[in-house]
């Protein structure tokens, strides 16, 4: 391994990865959820407007009690999301357990403060709502995009270097690191096999200073330790962003203690490696 640079010059090269407007919101994803839900979210508008809502819902309860299926998305909660309140009887619910019955799914309307909403009018289309609290939903996946981007960075820049790899590699594929990972089993960005050693590489970016940020080196640390004291194996380790510069202190304890970390801007010293070590 070649001599790893200092630390300043690893953290003064940190850079901010330029995005396009695709980036806050994947509207696609948004137009999908929609369509998968709209036909029950247009029964829905048989609520809108009715001043008798227990004698409207029980209507459309008896009409297609399927219909009240999708009603958690009208507080900002998918089904998968598997959010939780506290019922009237005192017993704790998953919010999709509300829709079982007519008097559940009154408690959820008026207890969410629903049925003002609905009686005054203030929406008037559920499928135009729920369209706006999907999008709102996806700034939620702005750190899987950013994420993304940088991994296909990462992934041009071995392209272009001839560099072999395998992508998204789950670590009980590989039973050596599993059992040394044991249940902090990881999926790795990337693995790429050298002769006498794979390097299994793990890629993030972090474009906000969060507390979380702060958390992270420690666990790469450990990850680190276990992967590296596997014959054959080297735990790779590639980051970048401006939220360090909250973290400069705990980035640095990793940049110590894991042999092999790079941002954007030192990875081709990851590369010229690599090459080196595919000739032998």
């Amino acid at each position: 391994m070649m001599q790893k640079k200092d630390f300043s010059v690893f953290f003064d090269k940190m850079t901010e990865i330029k995005i396009g407007l695709n980036y806050y919101t994947n509207f696609q994803k948004v137009i999908d959820n929609i369509n998968t839900i709209s036909m029950r979210l247009t029964q829905l508008n048989y609520l809108v407007g009715q001043k008798d809502m227990r004698k409207a819902v029980e209507e459309l309860w008896e009409e297609n009690p399927k219909a009240f299926s999708v009603m958690g998305i009208l507080v900002a909660v998918r089904k998968e999301h598997r959010k939780k309140a506290w019922g009237r009887d005192g017993n704790e619910y998953l919010v999709y357990n509300f829709f079982d019955s007519v008097d559940h799914i009154m408690e959820f309307i008026e207890d969410s403060g629903l049925i003002t909403v609905l009686q005054d009018k203030h929406i008037k289309n559920l499928v135009d709502y729920v369209f706006g609290v999907e999008a709102g939903l996806d700034t939620h996946g702005r750190k899987n995009r950013i994420g993304e981007i940088m991994a296909s960075k990462v992934a041009m820049l071995f392209d272009n270097a001839g560099i072999d790899y395998e992508r998204e590699v789950q670590s009980k594929k590989i039973p050596a690191i599993n059992s040394v990972l044991k249940k902090d089993s990881k999926r790795f960005d990337f693995v790429i096999s050298c002769p006498n050693k794979k390097y299994l590489v793990e890629v993030n970016y972090y474009g906000t200073q969060g507390s979380k940020v702060t958390e992270i080196p420690r666990s790469y640390m450990d990850v680190a330790k276990k992967i590296n004291s596997v014959e054959g194996y080297e735990f790779v380790w590639i980051t970048d962003g401006i939220g360090w510069k909250m973290a400069k202190e705990q980035l640095n304890e990793a940049y110590d203690e894991i042999p092999s970390i790079y941002n954007l801007s030192t990875l081709q010293d990851f590369i010229d490696e690599i090459l080196r070590n595919s000739e032998n």
